[in-house]
């Protein structure tokens, strides 16, 4: 089944695994790629690490545990995939790193002002941002394609999956709820994710509507 697998979605399969590896070997040591917030001077002495701007792609392929890990790759497999086949290696590879560091720029503004304001600081991993941008696409390419939810277990199409964990996503992230849990980075993925789409259709609020759909 894995050599069915369209090239960039394996290729970023086995990199977030290779990455969570040297994780495990290397432990600390790539703390610096983590997405660690924007300091004003007075703060930044009391940071490990400060905020530098490859850390919004590189903290896309770090995860907090195996289940962080396992839970991402299989969306990415789930959604990727299928996106691979119609967008192409290239736009489907753009567009993920595109929801990748709109993720962490969302983030990134979220928690600087939350650590301005006395909030905990502390630095974000974790591909979701690019994988529910992935959900989002899936949900605008394949609004009626039905799909299963593992948790619970529930049969829904694409389209009401996405309005649910983006309706879900933004009360969780308004009232602190699951707090460790970069509601805001997943939002910032959709977000971006449907700005790009809205932009390679020349839909507003880039243009007027094209005639001929890109995706």
């Amino acid at each position: 089944m894995f050599t069915n697998i369209p090239p960039v979605t394996k290729g970023l399969l086995i990199a977030n695994g290779l990455v969570f590896v040297l994780q495990l070997v290397l432990g600390p040591a790539l703390d610096a790629l983590m997405l660690w917030p924007w300091l004003p001077p007075e703060l930044a002495p009391y940071a490990p690490y400060r905020f530098m701007p490859w850390q919004l792609l590189s903290y896309g392929f770090l995860h907090g545990n195996t289940a962080h890990l396992l839970f991402n790759m299989l969306a990415l497999f789930m959604f990727g995939a299928q996106l691979e086949y119609v967008w192409g290696q290239r736009r489907f590879l753009t567009y993920f790193l595109v929801c990748v560091a709109g993720a962490g720029l969302c983030q990134l503004l979220v928690v600087s002002w939350s650590v301005r304001n006395g909030g905990g600081l502390y630095p974000t991993v974790g591909a979701s941002g690019g994988v529910f941008g992935l959900l989002l696409a899936y949900g605008m390419l394949f609004p009626h394609q039905r799909v299963m939810l593992l948790i619970p277990p529930i049969p829904m199409k694409a389209r009401t999956l996405v309005i649910v964990y983006g309706l879900v996503e933004l009360v969780l992230g308004v009232t602190g709820t699951r707090s460790g849990v970069a509601h805001f980075a997943h939002l910032g993925g959709m977000l971006f994710g449907w700005l790009l789409i809205r932009h390679w259709r020349g839909q507003p609020p880039f243009g007027g509507r094209r005639l001929r759909r890109v995706v």
